[in-house]
C-alpha cells in the first residue's frame, strides 16, 4: 500500500500485490464523516470501498516525537503500527486481516526572524519543505 498524502483529510492511494488497485482516501471518525484528525479511513477504490480502523497507528504517532536537529532546524519522524480494515463493498466485501502503516514526516523549519528567539528554529511556523508517505503491507482475506 502506498498513499501520497494530501493537505488534509484526503490522500490518493495505490495498492499492489494480490489487491492491485487505486484511487482516494478520506480520513473519518467513526461515523463516516470528514475528520482530518479521525481514526478511521475510507478507501475508494476502482473495484470497491474499504474501511480501516487506525485507531492504534494514530495513537502511537500522537504520543511520539520527531528527531530534531537544531543545528539544520530539520526533523524527522517515521511510526509504525497495525491498522485493519472492515466494511468492504464490491470486490472487497467481507474483508478482514491487519495492515502494518508506517508513517514518515520529515520537515526543515524556518528560523526566527524577531524577538527574543531570533535566529533559532519557529516550530510553529509553516515548514521551508517537508515530506510524508505512508506505506504498508499485511495480509487480508475476502
Amino acid at each position: 500500500m502506498f498513499v501520497t498524502p494530501g493537505n488534509g483529510a484526503a490522500a490518493t492511494i495505490l495498492i499492489t500485490g494480490a489487491i492491485g488497485d487505486y484511487g482516494k482516501t478520506l480520513t473519518i471518525d467513526k461515523n463516516g464523516k470528514t475528520d482530518s484528525n479521525g481514526n478511521y479511513v475510507k478507501m475508494t477504490l476502482q473495484k470497491g470501498t474499504i474501511e480501516l480502523n487506525s485507531s492504534t497507528l494514530n495513537a502511537k504517532a500522537n504520543s511520539s516525537r520527531p528527531t530534531l536537529y537544531k543545528a539544520t532546524c530539520s526533523a524527522q519522524l517515521s511510526v509504525t503500527g497495525p491498522v485493519t480494515p472492515f466494511n468492504g463493498t464490491g470486490l472487497y466485501k467481507g474483508i478482514t486481516g491487519t495492515l502494518n502503516i508506517t508513517e514518515t514526516y520529515a520537515f526543515i523549519a524556518p528560523l526566527s526572524t524577531s524577538g527574543e528567539n531570533k535566529g533559532q528554529c519557529n516550530l510553529s511556523a509553516q515548514p521551508i519543505s517537508e515530506y510524508s508517505s505512508i506505506t504498508g503491507s499485511g495480509t487480508v482475506s475476502f
